[in-house]
């Protein structure tokens, strides 16, 4: 039962690490760009969600925050593409990590500045309550984690291969001056898809913040997020997720069975294992690009 407890407990945590994965994926998928701020998206959603729901700010009901929430990060993933990164067309993928890493720091101040830098709770009916089921206890924010981010990865893996959209994203992605000539507006096709991360990281961070406490130091699990979608496969929105369940479960064992300080270290020691004997991912989708 103790070994059931730490599994799900484990995939819990692993889910929130595979939907701020599903940004990553997201983007590369669509621009071939790696947005190292998809941490601290998933942690703005989160203040974002409390600033409207709890009673000393907005006050209002969750079910109208949420949605308003993700609604505002999808138009500020959008208009941060609209008016930064389209300007760095041309340039090296150099230039979208290092202005992605800066804007992380960014985000992190701004989000100390207005709601402080101490531990906050989101006011969220999904955090009230335990589900008993033969000893096992499971968390009602735990079981809605993993529900919803199975569903959005079906969703989104759906979207991707059914969609004219979501084929036009794809298309963009492989050639995009081909793509352009096929009459798909790549501009517009990027800034929706950067739209699309920025509404999935605050889905990311409207259930982390219902686990627990949150703060703005919070984006940094973009680190293992990153690890995770890089052992999942990058560039795959399944290995995204399934990367993000390895590393999710590796902690809590390796937390139980090692000596104190290994759970911190043990998803980085399965990336170099991945990257060195399957450097395309566990789980990747590895297509020909044609010229």
């Amino acid at each position: 039962m103790e070994v059931l407890q730490l599994l799900v407990s484990g995939l819990a945590n692993g889910c929130v690490y595979g939907l701020i994965a599903l940004g990553f994926v997201l983007i590369y998928k669509a621009t071939e760009q790696v947005n190292f701020a998809q941490g601290d998206f998933m942690m703005l959603g989160a203040f974002i969600t409390l600033g409207l729901t709890n009673a000393h700010y907005m006050g209002l009901p969750f079910w109208v925050a949420a949605p308003l929430a993700i609604a505002i990060m999808a138009v500020l993933g959008y208009l941060l593409d609209f008016f930064v990164l389209r300007h760095l067309f041309g340039q090296s993928q150099t230039a979208v990590v290092i202005l992605t890493i800066a804007l992380g720091f960014v985000i992190r101040f701004v989000a100390g500045l207005i709601w402080t830098h101490e531990p906050q709770t989101l006011e969220s009916p999904l955090a009230i309550g335990d589900i008993n089921i033969g000893g096992l206890v499971l968390g009602r924010a735990d079981v809605a984690v993993i529900v919803v981010t199975v569903l959005l990865t079906f969703f989104l893996y759906q979207f991707f291969q059914r969609t004219k959209l979501g084929l036009a994203m794809q298309a963009a992605s492989q050639n995009q001056m081909a793509a352009y000539f096929m009459g798909i507006p790549v501009k517009r096709v990027q800034g929706m898809i950067w739209g699309l991360s920025g509404a999935v990281a605050a889905v990311a961070g409207i259930l982390f913040a219902s686990k627990g406490a949150i703060d703005p130091n919070a984006g940094l699990l973009g680190i293992k997020a990153f690890a995770a979608a890089v052992i999942g496969g990058f560039g795959s929105l399944p290995g995204a997720l399934m990367g993000g369940l390895i590393v999710g479960v590796i902690e809590p064992f390796a937390s139980y069975y090692f000596p104190a300080g290994y759970s911190q270290i043990a998803p980085y020691a399965l990336l170099l294992f991945v990257l060195v004997f399957r450097p395309h991912g566990l789980f990747s989708q590895v297509r020909t690009k044609k010229v």
